[in-house]
């Protein structure tokens, strides 16, 4: 199983995320799909080779095609919102916001998964890209759907995990050069 191997991985050291990678994997409140698909955009998000490498098979595994290309849709708008609209929201200028955004996002509306995956999903690959706008946007659309804050609180746990797990992984390919 690949996500035991990306367990084994991590130095003892960063044993706090091992852990953590446990316990939001194995104790998760959410669906089976929510979880690997977040766990596949979240892998996509964090730019780790080996953290994709690892987990990209079984979140294959456990999503339907739909599923699986619908989160990876999610990674790739949402790589590409993040950079705009965190930066339209960090510049001074207020008028920015003003302007017709002009870039397509059609998967947004109709992606293929219930929309309350693909906004969870969303929302995670934002927490890892740290656009403040994109989770304040995710996460009422969510909220309005009727999903508790414990539930999208797992999706950003999950982000978080992943992240350290990629950024340490990838540290320690490069240490062990």
């Amino acid at each position: 199983m690949a996500l035991d191997e990306l367990k084994s991985a991590i130095p003892d050291y960063a044993k706090d995320l091992r852990l953590n990678l446990d316990s939001v994997t194995g104790n998760s409140r959410l669906s089976p799909q929510q979880l690997w698909g977040t766990l596949l955009v979240c892998a996509i998000a964090s730019r780790s080779p080996r953290v994709l490498r690892e987990l990209a098979p079984e979140a294959k595994a456990n999503l339907s095609a739909e599923a699986y290309t619908a989160a990876r849709s999610a990674a790739a708008v949402m790589a590409m919102n993040n950079v705009f609209y965190r930066t339209r929201h960090l510049l001074s200028d207020p008028e920015y916001g003003k302007l017709r955004t002009g870039l397509r996002m059609n998967v947004i509306g109709n992606p293929g998964v219930e929309k309350v995956d693909f906004e969870l999903w969303s929302l995670a690959v934002s927490a890892v890209n740290g656009c403040g706008d994109c989770l304040d946007s995710h996460e009422q659309v969510l909220r309005r759907a009727g999903v508790d804050r414990e539930t999208i609180q797992e999706a950003f746990k999950i982000a978080a995990v992943v992240q350290a797990v990629g950024t340490t992984l990838d540290a320690e390919a490069v240490l062990a050069d």
